[in-house]
């Protein structure tokens, strides 16, 4: 399989000089039996996973490398690093064998490293952040795609018609449509590496990040039909062509959506019954996840909204389902696959660019793509703000359209989308991969050097790493159930009134048929926030200077069962734990019962009000 997939990767295969040439057996008539060899090198055995294992082991060591000066890093993102990274190598590689061997194939991009990128956004994006701004996610998405591709490409052959572009350009409208299409694609992998770093407010990261994540969809299927109208030839392009065009757009999003949510399904409903086999709940959630991408890309439907949607759609569920080591395993498991898999990305794109004899060069076409990329965006996300800020609560400011603007980098979903171009049908496929390789190096390297700064200079609000409080929690749960009223009251059933609806229907059917029965009883009780909040602080206590805690001065509570923690009052267990951790319970859900109502507000003023931990060791239980 590994050999198989091997020229995925742009090796060469696995002796593929000794299959050339027939070899003798040994012991052949007319050859003498050989002797015992006390060392014989195997390369060619090993030379596959050696070589996979080579490139992840260097891409691990360069990261470490970056992060050893704090001055660095805090300065120039790792992602522009990464490439320069790959372009040394590339250049090294290309002078000691005379040819560059290491590509970027499309095939490997798609198939085994954009999936751990994309399912670690969707399983780890915030959901609730998320659909309060879908609307305008989607907005930018769609609508924003579908014009910065067709006034791109538009633009471009106007350049062309006006003779700025070289006439060995030989592309013709529709030519130019495919590349407007694919160059439009704003990469989730190179706006994630780098709006990671500059740490934006949460509103603007969450668009800009999940208009990359969900334009690719627009794109691929974009491109797709610009291709295959190219491929049939323009004068052979009917009306009814163009209809089935725009049909598939929807149907190869929403297929892909849906074939996500179904597989998000089978998982939670899978990890309903892993109890008595906790061992396999991590491979679970990997393979089922792999496979809503890979049935989508059989499909021809959209895998990037597949493997999203699947992460987005089961985590709920599985989190309540599989153990505290599973959820660990899982969650450390995808943030290592994704970012080995960013750094493979970035390496093999300085690589690529350094095989000269896969693009040509046209200055016209590079500057006017720059310019027009550039140009079309900002005026975009000007257009799509006004109409969006008529409907929104709190409206985008100027400053968030500028970092709007700027953020929209490129990378290697363009880059893997202008190789898959046949030459024998787009002519001019040389001067689009050259100038996609500049455009991708301009965003990635000159605007991710530049967008720290201009986020400083335009002191854009910046995200707030800490968990809410429990006024917090509790203001945005009346908040929530005041605004639905508010809907309901009118007779205008918006966004809120939905949002209670879709959680009620959700209390009542699919948590009751996806949750194991003793995680959904638990689900809204504290004692996992105060058993999860005692470990923190223990750990804070000791991480600050503390003593050594033993057994006798800290007390962790062992969970008790299920049953037992509907039935007892939480107070009791508060006091027969006899734990004296400081405790904060920040994150109060609904409760079932007014008595454990009572005993939470109760803990709470307890512990707030009349219980102080002391600098030094640690505080007596007696006081309180």
């Amino acid at each position: 399989m590994l050999r198989a997939a091997l020229p995925l990767f742009g090796l060469p295969l696995a002796g593929a000089a000794a299959t050339e040439e027939p070899t003798q057996e040994p012991g052949s008539p007319g050859e003498p039996p050989a002797g015992l060899a006390l060392f014989r090198w195997q390369w060619h055995e090993v030379e596959a996973p050696y070589l996979v294992a080579l490139w992840i082991l260097v891409a691990s060591l360069a990261k470490i490398v970056f992060h050893l000066s704090r001055k660095v890093t805090s300065l120039v993102p790792e992602s522009c690093l990464l490439i320069l990274l790959g372009l040394v190598l590339g250049g090294i590689v290309l002078a000691v064998a005379k040819k560059a061997e290491y590509q970027l194939e499309p095939g490997t991009f798609f198939l085994f490293l954009l999936p751990p990128i994309v399912l670690d956004s969707g399983y780890f994006m915030p959901s609730r952040l998320f659909f309060d701004n879908l609307g305008a996610i989607l907005t930018y998405a769609v609508v924003g795609t579908l014009w910065n591709a067709f006034t791109t490409g538009a633009a471009l052959w106007g350049l062309q018609q006006a003779g700025l572009v070289a006439p060995r350009v030989q592309a013709s409208l529709l030519d130019f449509l495919l590349f407007g299409s694919l160059i439009s694609a704003v990469d989730p992998v190179a706006v994630l590496a780098v709006f990671e770093e500059v740490h934006v407010n949460d509103t603007l990261f969450i668009i800009v990040f999940g208009e990359s994540l969900l334009n690719d969809a627009v794109t691929v299927v974009l491109y797709k039909v610009c291709n295959s109208f190219v491929e049939m030839g323009s004068a052979n392009v009917q009306a009814a062509d163009y209809l089935k065009g725009v049909a598939s757009l929807f149907l190869v999003s929403l297929g892909g959506a849906a074939v996500g949510l179904v597989f998000a399904f089978l998982l939670a409903l899978t990890t309903r019954f892993t109890k008595r086999v906790r061992i396999i709940e991590p491979l679970l959630v990997f393979l089922l996840a792999y496979a809503a991408y890979l049935t989508a890309e059989m499909a021809s439907l959209s895998a990037i909204l597949a493997v999203t949607m699947c992460g987005l759609g089961c985590k709920k569920y599985v989190e309540a389902n599989i153990s505290h080591k599973s959820r660990t395993a899982v969650k450390y498991t995808m943030k290592t696959l994704a970012s080995c898999a960013e750094t493979v990305i970035f390496m093999l794109l300085g690589i690529s660019a350094v095989d000269s004899s896969k693009w040509a060069w046209d200055s016209g076409l590079v500057l006017g793509t720059l310019f027009f990329i550039l140009f079309f965006r900002a005026l975009g996300v000007v257009l799509q703000t006004w109409v969006l800020n008529q409907f929104r609560l709190v409206p985008l400011d100027k400053i968030d359209q500028v970092v709007m603007s700027y953020g929209g980098l490129r990378g290697a979903v363009a880059f893997a989308l202008v190789i898959l171009l046949d030459r024998t049908k787009v002519p001019a496929k040389d001067y689009f991969v050259a100038t996609t390789i500049v455009v991708v190096f301009f965003t990635v390297i000159v605007q991710g050097l530049t967008i720290k700064p201009l986020v400083k200079w335009l002191k854009v609000k910046r995200s707030e790493h800490h968990k809410p409080t429990l006024n917090q929690e509790l203001h945005e749960h009346t908040f929530d159930h005041i605004l639905a009223a508010v809907e309901d009251v009118v007779g205008h059933h918006g966004y809120h009134y939905w949002r209670d609806r879709w959680e009620q229907f959700d209390k009542k059917y699919l948590s009751q048929l996806l949750m194991r029965r003793s995680a959904y009883r638990i689900r809204d009780q504290i004692w996992d926030v105060y058993y999860r909040l005692n470990i923190r602080d223990a750990i804070s206590f000791v991480d600050q200077g503390g003593h050594i805690l033993s057994s006798t001065g800290l007390t962790l509570p062992s969970m008790p069962s299920r049953n037992s923690v509907a039935e007892t009052s939480v107070t009791n267990l508060l006091r027969e734990s006899g734990s004296g951790a400081c405790l904060d319970l920040q994150v109060i859900d609904t409760v079932r019962s007014g008595r454990d109502r009572e005993d939470a507000v109760m803990h709470h003023l307890l512990c707030g009000g009349l219980y102080k931990p002391r600098r030094r060791g640690w505080p007596d239980t007696s006081t309180v």
